[in-house]
C-alpha cells in the first residue's frame, strides 16, 4: 500500500508540475536591461531580471499575458501559451517618450508642484489603505569587493584572511551572497510577522535576510537598513513637509494601461539635508506612486556608505490597491582604500489583501525561520528562485559551498584539529609584554582557550603602591554535557612601593538555553575570592590610566583605594520577557591604605598630592578597618521584547519601551564579624528614543535613598560618578565636572537625572563648515538633588562625529545654585565613536575590581 501511494504521489506531482517562462530584456538599441520587472498581467506573480537582464519564473500550464516594465522605458506586453515545456520570451523595450503637450503652467509654477500636493494629500490614505495583507517575498543579497588594500589603518591584511573571504588573487570577488524565500504578514498599525521558508548563504549553513522588508515612501520619514546610515531617517518626496525640503520639476507624462503617469524630477532644496534626488512617477487622478528611482549621497547626510540607490515598481494587486512588486537597493563604499558594492533585490508576489488572520498570527516572534530553512537542496533553489543567478553568483555558490562541506565534514577530525593548532604558529613568549598571548588548544572533544593579557597595559602608577604590576591570565572551556561555558580568570597584582602582593580569581559558569521550542534562559554563576585592591566607589569612576597620567604630570592623585580580603557569589538570570535579575552576596575585610610614594614628573606638583582618603569638598570621609557582609539584589525589565527565532536559537530585536531597574542592598551586622548595618534602595528608568528628524534623546532618571543608616562606611554610600580629567566619563551615567565623592550620600531620599539630545545634523547642517565635516550638535544636562542645600547641576553643549569618532563638550557646573566650574570634556561620539565602548582604559578585567 505505501508503494501505491508513493507512485500516486509521483503521478499527481507530474501532472501538476509547473513550467518556466524565461528570457532576456533588451533596449531597442540592443543594450541589456538589467532588473526589468516581469509580471503576469492582472496579478502580482512575476520576477525581476538579473544583472545580465535574464529572467525566469515558474507558472502552471496555460495562456498568459506577460508584462515587461522598466523605469524610464515603455511597458511591453506579450501573450504566451505555456504547455508541458519551458517557454522563452525576449522583450525589446524603448525609452519612454514623455508627453509635454498638455502641460498648463499656472503663474510661473512648475506643474510638478500641483501633482506633488495632490500626492501629499493622498499620502496618509494610501499609507493606511490596506488594514491587513500577506505576500510572498524572495530576496537576493550580494556584496562584492572591487578593491582591497594590503593594509587598513596600518593593519596588514593577511593572505590567508583574503583567501578565507573567497577573493581571487587580485583581492576582488563576492564576499557575501544569500537568498531567502518567505511569507510576510502585516496588520495595521504595527503588527508584522515573517516566516522564512528557506534561506541560503554561500559557503555557510547560516541564515540570511535583508531588513527592512518594506520601504514605504508613503511614510513621512524613511529608514533604510540600519538607523546608522542616518539616525534621522530620510524625508519622503511626498512627505507632509516635502515642498519645504525639495524642488520638483515636471518631466512629462506617459500612459500605461490607459492610465496617465506623471514623471517628476526630485531635487533637494539644500545640500546636507536628509533628502533624496532622482525621479518619482505619480499616477494622474488618484495620485499614487507608480514607481521611483531615487539616490542618497554624502550630501544627503548619508553615513558609512558613499551612495545608496533605491528603485521601486508598484503594481495593482486588486481592489484598487497597489503594492511594491520589485525593489532594488544598491550601495557603494569607498573608504580606507576599500572599494565595495552591494546589491539587494526583493521580489514581492502573491499578495492577499485583507485576509482573515488567526488570533495567534502575531506575537513576540517577528521573524521565524523554518526548521529546514537552511537545508534545502540546490535543485529546490533552481526551481524556486524567481530570477536566475548570474554566472559569477553560480560560481560563488559552487566553490564556497563545496569548500564549506569539505571543512564541515572534517572539522572534528584529528587532521583538521592538527591543522588548526598548527595554523596558530609557534608560541612567542616575548609577545606577552605588548601583544599578549591568546591561544586555543583544539581537540576532537572540545576546545580550550587560554592566554595572558599584555603586561605593559597592566602597568599603572599611584601614590599608595607606586608602580603596580598587574598580570591577567585566563582559561575558557565549553562543557558540552552542561551546555555551559567555564572560565577561570586569576588576577595578580604587585605594588613595588608597598610590596603588597594581591591575588584573587573569578570562576564563572555561563549557561544559555538555545532550544527553539523553549523560552530563552541565560544564567551566569560566578564565585570570586582572594585579596584585591578596590576603589571606594566600586563603579571605578576614574580609570587607572587617567589616574596614572594625572598623578605623574600634575600631582592629582584622584583615585582613592583600599585593600580587602573578600569572597563573593553572584548569580544572574535573563528571561525571554526582558526580565533580568541579579543577586550578590559579598564579604569584605576592608583594610585602609596610606600613601607610600610621592614621585611626580614635576616637583612643584608634589604639593597637590592628597592623602588616600575619599573627600567631600576638603573634608575626608572616615576610613577605618572593618568587615562587611552585604546582600544586593537587582532586577530590571525592558518590556515588549521582540525576537527572531532561528531553528536553534532566538535573538532579541529589542523593544520600544524603557528599561525599569530596581536595586535593594542590605548590610548585615554580625555575620563573619560584619560591622555594617544599613538598607538602601534605588529605582531608575532609562531609554534611547530616536525622534528621527528631531534627533536622538537619551536619558536616565532615578530616585533612591537609605532606609537604615545605623552603620555605614564610605564604601557603602550611594555614589554618583564624578570626573576630574579631560577625558569624558561615561555619558548618561556620570557628572563630567563633579569631584569624585562630593555627591556621595546616605540621605533618606535623593533624585538624579541624566539627559542628552543628539541633534544628528539638525541645525549644524545649516552651517557650511560643519555640514561638510558632518559635525553634529549634542546638548543636555546632569542633575542631583537631595534638598535646597545639597544639589548639583551640569549643563553641556558640544560637537560630535568629529573625525567620525570624537565628541567635544563644553560643560558648566552649578552647586547649590552657584557656578562652581566650567570645563572641556573629550570623549567618543558619532557614527563610529558612538559604537565604541567607553571601556575603562584598562585591560579586559579591571585591576581595580568591582
Amino acid at each position: 500500500m505505501p508503494r501505491v501511494l508513493f507512485f500516486l504521489f509521483l503521478f499527481i506531482a507530474n501532472t501538476t508540475s509547473a513550467q518556466k517562462i524565461y528570457g532576456t530584456v533588451f533596449s531597442d538599441k540592443g543594450d541589456l536591461m538589467p532588473y526589468a520587472s516581469i509580471t503576469i498581467k492582472g496579478t502580482s506573480i512575476g520576477t525581476s531580471a538579473n544583472d545580465k537582464a535574464k529572467f525566469s519564473f515558474t507558472v502552471a500550464p496555460g495562456t498568459y499575458t506577460v508584462v515587461c516594465q522598466h523605469i524610464g522605458y515603455k511597458t511591453v506586453e506579450k501573450k504566451i501559451t505555456v504547455k508541458n515545456e519551458d517557454a522563452e520570451l525576449t522583450f525589446i523595450i524603448a525609452a519612454q517618450q514623455l508627453d509635454m503637450t498638455e502641460v498648463i503652467i499656472k503663474s510661473g509654477e512648475d506643474p510638478a508642484y500641483g501633482i506633488i500636493r495632490q500626492a501629499i494629500k493622498k499620502r496618509s490614505f494610501y499609507s493606511d489603505q490596506v488594514k491587513r495583507f500577506e505576500c510572498a517575498l524572495y530576496t537576493k543579497d550580494m556584496m562584492k569587493l572591487r578593491k582591497l588594500p594590503k593594509q587598513i589603518l596600518g593593519r596588514k591584511i593577511k593572505e590567508e584572511d583574503v583567501k578565507d573571504m573567497g577573493l581571487d588573487s587580485s583581492r576582488k570577488g563576492i564576499i557575501y551572497l544569500s537568498e531567502s524565500v518567505a511569507k510576510v504578514y502585516v496588520q495595521q498599525p504595527d503588527k508584522f510577522k515573517m516566516e522564512v521558508l528557506s534561506s541560503r548563504v554561500s559557503g555557510s549553513d547560516g541564515f540570511g535576510f535583508t531588513f527592512p522588508t518594506f520601504i514605504s515612501f508613503y511614510q513621512n520619514n524613511i529608514s533604510v537598513f540600519l538607523d546608522r546610515l542616518n539616525p534621522r531617517g530620510f524625508v519622503s518626496p511626498i512627505a507632509d513637509a516635502a515642498i519645504s525640503m525639495y524642488k520638483f520639476k515636471y518631466l512629462g507624462s506617459f500612459y500605461e494601461d490607459g492610465k496617465e503617469i506623471n514623471s517628476i524630477q526630485v531635487i533637494p532644496r539644500r545640500t546636507y539635508e536628509p533628502v533624496f534626488s532622482g525621479t518619482i512617477n505619480i499616477t494622474d487622478g488618484d495620485w499614487r506612486i507608480h514607481s521611483l528611482d531615487l539616490v542618497l549621497t554624502k550630501t544627503s547626510q548619508l553615513e558609512i556608505v558613499d551612495s545608496l540607490h533605491i528603485i521601486q515598481l508598484h503594481v495593482p494587486v486588486g481592489n484598487n490597491v497597489w503594492r511594491v512588486k520589485n525593489q532594488r537597493i544598491n550601495f557603494t563604499f569607498k573608504q580606507f582604500g576599500i572599494d565595495a558594492i552591494g546589491n539587494f533585490v526583493s521580489v514581492y508576489s502573491d499578495y492577499k489583501i485583507n485576509p482573515v488572520f488567526p488570533k495567534n498570527r502575531f506575537d513576540k516572534i517577528i521573524v521565524k525561520y523554518d526548521t529546514a530553512s537552511n537545508k534545502r537542496p540546490v535543485i529546490y533553489w533552481d526551481t524556486t528562485r524567481p530570477m536566475p543567478l548570474e554566472v559569477e553568483e553560480q560560481m560563488d555558490y559552487k566553490v564556497k559551498d563545496s569548500l564549506f562541506l569539505v571543512n564541515k565534514d572534517s572539522i572534528q577530525s584529528q587532521a583538521s584539529v592538527d591543522s588548526l593548532n598548527k595554523k596558530q604558529g609557534k608560541l612567542k613568549p616575548y609577545e606577552v609584554f605588548w601583544k599578549g598571548i591568546n591561544r586555543t588548544k583544539y581537540t576532537v572533544k572540545g576546545n580550550h582557550s587560554w592566554g595572558i593579557e599584555p603586561l605593559l597595559l597592566g602597568l599603572e602608577y599611584n601614590t599608595v603602591e607606586g608602580l603596580a604590576i598587574n598580570v591577567y591570565p585566563y582559561y575558557n572551556h565549553y562543557i558540552k554535557k552542561l551546555k555551559t561555558n567555564f572560565s577561570f580568570e586569576p588576577n595578580l597584582r604587585y605594588g613595588l612601593s608597598n610590596t603588597h602582593l594581591n591575588a584573587w580569581a573569578d570562576i564563572t559558569f555561563r549557561t544559555r538555553d538555545w532550544e527553539t521550542d523553549k523560552k530563552i534562559k541565560r544564567q551566569t554563576l560566578t564565585f570570586s575570592g582572594g585579596k584585591r585592591v578596590s576603589q571606594f566607589n566600586k563603579a571605578n569612576p576614574i580609570t587607572t590610566l587617567a589616574n596614572s597620567i594625572s598623578t605623574l604630570l600634575y600631582g592629582n592623585n584622584y583615585m582613592k583605594i583600599y585593600e580587602n580580603y573578600f569572597g563573593s557569589v553572584n548569580f544572574s538570570k535573563r528571561y525571554e520577557s526582558g526580565l533580568r535579575f541579579n543577586i550578590n552576596a559579598l564579604y569584605e575585610d576592608r583594610i585602609p591604605l596610606d600613601n607610600r610614594e610621592d614621585f611626580v614628573l614635576f616637583k612643584n606638583n608634589t604639593k597637590r598630592l592628597t592623602p588616600n582618603y575619599a573627600y567631600k569638598d576638603t573634608i575626608p570621609y572616615p576610613s577605618v578597618a572593618h568587615q562587611a557582609f552585604i546582600i544586593s539584589f537587582d532586577v530590571s525589565i525592558k518590556p515588549g521584547q521582540k525576537y527572531i527565532q532561528y531553528p536553534n536559537r532566538k535573538m532579541s530585536l529589542g523593544s520600544n519601551y524603557p528599561t525599569f531597574s530596581l536595586n535593594y542592598t542590605k548590610g548585615i551586622t554580625g555575620i563573619f564579624g560584619s560591622d555594617v548595618n544599613f538598607d538602601k534602595w534605588r529605582f531608575s528608568i532609562s531609554d534611547d528614543k530616536n525622534l528621527k528628524l528631531a534627533g536622538l534623546l537619551k536619558y536616565k532618571i532615578g530616585i533612591g535613598g537609605f532606609l537604615n543608616t545605623k552603620k555605614v562606611f564610605i564604601q557603602d554610600y550611594q555614589h554618583f560618578n564624578g570626573n576630574r580629567v579631560v577625558r569624558a566619563s561615561e555619558y548618561v551615567n556620570s557628572f563630567q565636572l563633579a569631584r569624585y565623592y562630593d555627591n556621595s550620600t546616605i540621605s533618606s531620599f535623593y533624585t538624579y537625572g541624566h539627559l542628552e539630545h543628539h541633534f544628528n545634523g539638525l541645525l549644524t547642517n545649516k552651517i557650511p563648515l560643519f555640514k561638510r565635516l558632518n559635525w553634529n550638535l549634542v546638548a543636555g544636562g546632569n542633575a542631583f538633588y537631595v534638598n535646597g542645600k545639597n544639589n548639583y547641576v551640569e549643563l553641556f553643549a558640544g560637537l560630535e562625529n568629529v573625525l567620525k569618532i570624537f565628541r567635544v563638550d563644553f560643560v558648566a557646573a552649578y552647586s547649590n545654585g552657584k557656578t562652581t566650574a566650567t570645563g572641556i570634556r573629550i570623549g567618543t561620539g558619532g557614527i563610529l565613536g558612538g559604537s565604541l565602548s567607553r571601556g575603562n582604559g584598562q585591560n579586559r578585567r579591571s585591576s581595580i575590581s568591582l
